[in-house]
């Protein structure tokens, strides 16, 4: 990618909605795959009661708009203020309870999860049904979109392509204990091509730091697919 287009696809704007200030990309094509739109707030001629506890606003009780969901509440049910990162605010924005939790579980994949896809780890790495492997650096870029493998050769998969992210693992579940990650399975649409393309990823057999990494990188991989199959059924 030239340094160019890298300038254009990060570039970000302040804009003011109605739910608060948000900093989003120079061009919408550019956003990030985990993001979220906002939603259309219901009209206040809709909602004369809080649509969590029915009580009924009036001159004391004010009606207030969830800035996830859209919906209409009184302070008490929408009291929260939590930060909203996958719609680009700035600052955190008004939420329900239900809502807020998610918001809640999701910081945790932008204040850890994210940073260990940005950093990488290193794989051995399968393309399709080839029975060679190659061992490459895997990792999210800055602006989220793209999934990018550096060895011998160089790779870059869309994120908005991958359609099956899959765990591999061995052993059993041993009473409080957990099957040990050894891999994982990714399909995605490739340009050009008919069908979905598939790569492996392999951890190290080594008990060290950049197997560890690894299985880091992989779970935080599979907690972005599931925001990202969330963001497509928007």
């Amino acid at each position: 990618m030239s340094s160019g287009l890298a300038a254009r696809c990060d570039a970000k704007k302040l804009v003011r909605s109605p739910s608060g200030l948000r900093m989003v990309p120079e061009h919408r094509a550019f956003g990030s795959p985990f993001g979220l739109e906002e939603p259309q707030w219901v009209p206040d001629k809709e909602c004369p009661r809080c649509m969590q506890c029915g009580a009924k606003f009036d001159f004391l009780t004010r009606k207030h708009h969830c800035r996830r969901c859209g919906k209409c509440f009184c302070d008490r049910c929408c009291s929260q203020k939590v930060p909203l990162r996958r719609m680009c605010f700035v600052d955190p924005v008004r939420q329900c309870a239900e809502c807020a939790l998610v918001s809640h579980r999701e910081a945790e994949f932008y204040d850890k999860q994210l940073k260990v896809l940005l950093s990488g780890a290193t794989f051995f790495v399968t393309f399709g049904n080839s029975e060679k492997s190659e061992t490459m650096v895997c990792r999210l870029s800055n602006n989220q979109r793209r999934l990018i493998l550096d060895g011998d050769s160089h790779h870059e998969i869309e994120i908005a392509h991958i359609s099956t992210v899959q765990i591999l693992t061995e052993g059993f579940a041993a009473a409080g204990g957990n099957a040990r990650a050894t891999g994982m399975l990714l399909q995605y649409m490739a340009p050009g091509a008919e069908g979905t393309a598939q790569l492996k990823l392999t951890a190290g057999e080594d008990a060290n730091a950049s197997r560890r990494q690894a299985a880091a990188w992989m779970a935080a991989m599979h907690k972005a697919a599931k925001l990202l199959y969330e963001s497509r059924d928007q």
